[in-house]
This record gives C-alpha cells, structure tokens and sequence, in this order.
C-alpha cells in the first residue's frame, strides 16, 4: 500500500509532483485556448456541441449549464454513440464541436469525430497524447501532460474566454489569472480531504449500495462519480437523482441505513441540494455531504468559487475513491467488461 508524506500529511496513493505537474499543463493551454476562441469568433459559427462517451459526456454537463444560464449561444453536451444513429438538425457547417479524451482512443468519440467532420464541422480535442488517434483526427488538438484528469480546467478556460468575448461573462482576465494557483490549491484540497475520505471508506467498508444526489454544475459530476467510479470501478450499485428531481420518484427508495451522498456547490442551485438535505436526513442516519464551501481555495475570488466547483469535488472523491479501493480491497483499475470484452 503505497503512502506519500506530503508536508506532515499521509496521502494514500497521491503522487503531489505528478497532480501538480497535469493541472499545471491544462491550465499553461490558456494562450492557446484565448487563440482557438478568437478564431472560431472571427470565423463564425452557430452553435457549440460538447460531445463525449461515458464520464467525458458527463463531464460537459457543467459547461452546457454555465453557456445556458450566461449566454444566449446554443451550447449542447451529447452522447457520441447516440449522436451516430439519431443524427441532429442543428449540427451543420456552422456548428463547433469539442471533444475530451485521456488516452485519445474512445472508439465511440472517434467515430463521432469521423461523423461530424462528413458534415463540415469543426472539431477540437482536448488530450494527453499527441499521437493519440483523436489528436489526430480532429481538426485542432490542444495538449496536456499524459493523464490529466479532468478537463474542467480546459473547459472553464474556453468557456470564460468564449462567454467573455461575446460580452457575457465579466472577470475573464482575473479568473484566468487566478487559475494559475489551481494546482497548489487542489493539493491543499486533496490535503484536507484526506481524513474525511479515509473516515468515510472505513465507515462503508461494506456499504454495497449509495444514494448520489447534486445539482447545477455538480449534476455531471454526480452522474460521473455514481457511474464511472463506485460502478464501473468498484461494482457497487448506486442510484443517482438531480437534486431538482429528489422528490419526484427516487425518494421512495430511501431507507433508515440507505447510504446518501449528497455533492454540494456554490452556484444558484445550491438551495435545491439544501432542500434534500435536510429531508434525507429525517429517513436515513448515513448521510454524507461533500460541500465545496468547507475548503478555502485561497486565491480564488468569491464570484468564481461556483464555477470551480466540479474540479473540487474531483479532487475530494479521489481521495475517497482510493480509501475505497483500499478497505475494499478491489483496484480502480480491475474490469469484468470496459475494454476488456467485445460489445
């Protein structure tokens, strides 16, 4: 079992250089991101599809809900495999679509590249490998250090400086600028986090089944964390609900030991999680909120900390992740089917 003594702390499985050093390389891109904004917005185009497969779907959610709450440009996040055979009206020669890809070789994400490019669209990509097939393909790719995850940090940029310069997010210069600590201020995160997130695996050590709830920006992440880390990586059954939804169906099944996670941010919707909150807490007596607020982030400006919030809870639930994988015993790296059969 792999430990890291960072600064008095015991990081379980947490190499500080390495996270610096990714965060540092995606947030570097902001010269070439200000470039991409500035030609596509000079060249013209209609409207923007985020398109992604599996947890890089998920995580355009928070960038399709900031461009519909700040900006009257049509900005779409969209499953790449359901994109190839149901076709869409709107994506033209004058639509732009994004791509994510840590390793740059997600067939569905490939073959989505293909499909929108027959159209005349342009295609920028976002990665880690510059030989990676989608940094091939697509029309522009800007690169990161190999495995950096997530992309927040490349889309807060594009999306800032895009809302920024049709005049409709104020602060862009002194948001990027701020951006430039995020890798100390995740470590200090990732540092707090740690005694939560090992108190939180021992607790749940054979805890089979969550209850993931959050909203807003945190709705993707929700989704993501539900999906990609305690199924796919864990095998563990959850059920996940938009706060906004909470009390439309899914609430019927809580029970006194169901184990609720609630992702709590600081946007606009911040009241809806509350709402749930303070219900679960009446039904089950294993209630658990990750909440962005605890965590100064020093540096960053009150009126940013909302947008900043998908990143923070990504560095938060990776040290829970690994206290998982930990008491759990099952690697995050062990599959029965992704990538490992033919389907």
């Amino acid at each position: 079992m792999q430990f890291t003594l960072l600064k008095g702390h015991l990081m379980l499985g947490f190499d500080e250089s390495a996270f610096v050093k990714q965060i540092a390389s995606a947030v570097a891109l902001r010269p070439q991101i200000e470039e991409l904004v500035d030609t596509l917005v000079a060249r013209g185009f209609d409207n923007l599809f985020l398109i992604g497969a599996g947890g890089t779907y998920a995580a355009m959610w928070p960038y399709e809900h900031f461009a519909k709450t700040a900006s009257s440009l049509p900005v779409k996040s969209v499953i790449a495999a359901e994109l190839l055979v149901s076709g869409d009206k709107t994506l033209t020669d004058r639509s732009v679509a994004i791509f994510t890809s840590v390793s740059g070789t997600t067939d569905d994400s490939l073959r989505a590249i293909e499909y929108v490019k027959e159209r005349g669209v342009l295609t920028v990509a976002f990665t880690g490998f510059p030989d990676s097939p989608i940094a091939q393909q697509a029309d522009i790719a800007l690169v990161s250090e190999p495995k950096t995850w997530p992309f927040d940090m490349q889309m807060m940029l594009f999306t800032t400086r895009l809302l920024s310069v049709r005049g409709e997010f104020d602060g862009y210069e002194k948001f990027a600028g701020e951006l430039e600590k995020l890798p100390e201020i995740l470590v200090e995160v990732a540092k707090q986090a740690e005694p939560i997130a090992s108190d939180f695996a021992d607790a749940h050590k054979d805890t089979d089944y969550y209850f993931l709830v959050g909203g807003g920006n945190l709705w993707g992440f929700t989704y993501l964390y539900s999906m990609c880390i305690l199924e796919e990586m864990q095998w563990l059954r959850t059920t996940r609900v938009h706060s906004a939804e909470f009390f439309h169906g899914s609430l019927e099944l809580l029970e006194k030991d169901t184990s609720v996670i609630l992702f709590q941010g600081e946007d606009e919707t911040r009241a809806l999680t509350d709402r749930v909150e303070r219900f679960v807490r009446t039904v089950s007596d294993d209630v658990t909120v990750f909440d962005t607020k605890d965590y100064p982030l020093e540096g960053i400006s009150p009126e940013f900390r909302g947008l900043l919030a998908p990143v923070v809870l990504d560095t938060i639930t990776g040290r829970v992740s690994k206290h998982l994988e930990r008491v759990r015993e099952h690697s995050l790296d062990l599959r029965r089917y992704y990538r490992v059969v033919e389907y």
